[in-house]
């Protein structure tokens, strides 16, 4: 009698992800993010690796129409957009992502900065969130040595007008560096000329044992972008191992959470489908912010769903969010 000891799996996310009983991972990227490519001549990208030992690429999307005058008047702000996909998958390399970003220059007349950051789970929380730190560091390098860095970073970019965004797990890093931003969580970030204005979170991941009415409606549900069980296994993925989904990491409000009360953070827009699990705990999180005096603001967009930024780039709901962060980009640029 022969004993079959082929690997199987144990843990899975979306089909891009297979952790094997033997410890092996393999990924992919599923059909569904990966559409045809945005043919838009009305946008140029550029690729560069801001990370050399863990080969970290990021993209730059700059709209074609921008003038190269020197006046600063007239020079684009950046926009650093962190993708999605529950700390485990994705790519700024994805089609998904690189259609989103093409759009989002596009739309809102900015450079937008796209970089990946490690996964997990073989590369766990704060992994993810170190990589988003060391994005800002590249881009002060830019700004300091804006020649040597070629015409983009000198007649293009207004280095004194940056916003910080990201969508679901994107804007849990978003959420970490305002607070790394002020001094929260460790030694405040120092960026010399390049300005942080503003944040923008899209649909942000939040967690917590505790069971919000929203996660609990979505119990067994069917035909969801993001359902709880996929939630809960991305958490359990992500997170550091032995911990629970009230980890700092995940709920800006747990138990063992350092207090936001105190943490001066810059204008904060969060915007959330009325259809997604998670907008219960963004709701949370706007208010409780709100009642500390913070500069935030909330927007619930009717009939969208979790991941709609980059996953439904022609719909109403969309083209209100790309108002929407036009709106602070506005208000919050001097």
């Amino acid at each position: 009698m022969t004993t079959n000891n082929k690997p199987y799996v144990v843990e899975e996310s979306r089909g891009a992800l297979k952790v094997y009983s033997d410890g092996t991972i393999s990924r992919s990227i599923p059909s569904a993010f990966s559409p045809p490519i945005i043919d838009d001549p009305s946008v140029l990208h550029e690729q560069y690796t801001f990370h050399s030992l863990h080969n970290l690429p990021l993209r730059i999307y700059k709209p074609n129409t921008s003038t190269t005058t020197t006046t600063t008047d007239h020079k684009l702000p950046i926009f650093i957009f962190f993708h999605g996909g529950g700390f485990c998958i994705g790519s700024c390399t994805w089609p998904v992502f690189h259609n989103a970003c093409i759009a989002l220059a596009a739309a809102i007349q900015a450079v937008v900065i796209a970089p990946d950051y490690r996964l997990a789970p073989e590369h766990r929380l704060p992994a993810a969130y170190e990589d988003a730190i060391d994005v800002l560091t590249w881009v002060k390098d830019r700004a300091v040595a804006r020649e040597e860095s070629g015409r983009w970073w000198t007649e293009v970019v207004d280095f004194g007008r940056v916003f910080i965004g990201g969508e679901s797990a994107g804007g849990n890093i978003s959420h970490h560096l305002a607070v790394r931003l002020r001094g929260g969580g460790g030694e405040k970030l120092e960026l010399g000329s390049v300005k942080v204005q503003g944040f923008v979170m899209v649909a942000p991941a939040f967690g917590g044992v505790e069971r919000t009415a929203s996660e609990a409606e979505a119990e067994g549900a069917i035909g969801s972008f993001l359902s709880l069980e996929q939630c809960d296994r991305n958490w359990k993925l992500c997170s550091p191992v032995g911990e629970t989904r009230d980890h700092p990491f995940l709920n800006p409000f747990g138990p063992a959470s350092p207090s936001l009360e105190l943490v001066s953070l810059e204008p904060i827009l969060v915007v959330c489908g009325n259809e997604d699990m998670l907008r219960d705990r963004d709701r949370d999180y706007v208010n409780r912010l709100k009642n500390w005096g913070k500069k935030i603001e909330y927007k619930e967009i009717k009939g969208e769903q979790h991941g709609f930024m980059c996953n439904n780039l022609h719909s109403d709901g969309w083209t209100k969010l790309m108002e929407l962060i036009k709106g602070i980009i506005a208000k919050n640029s001097d």
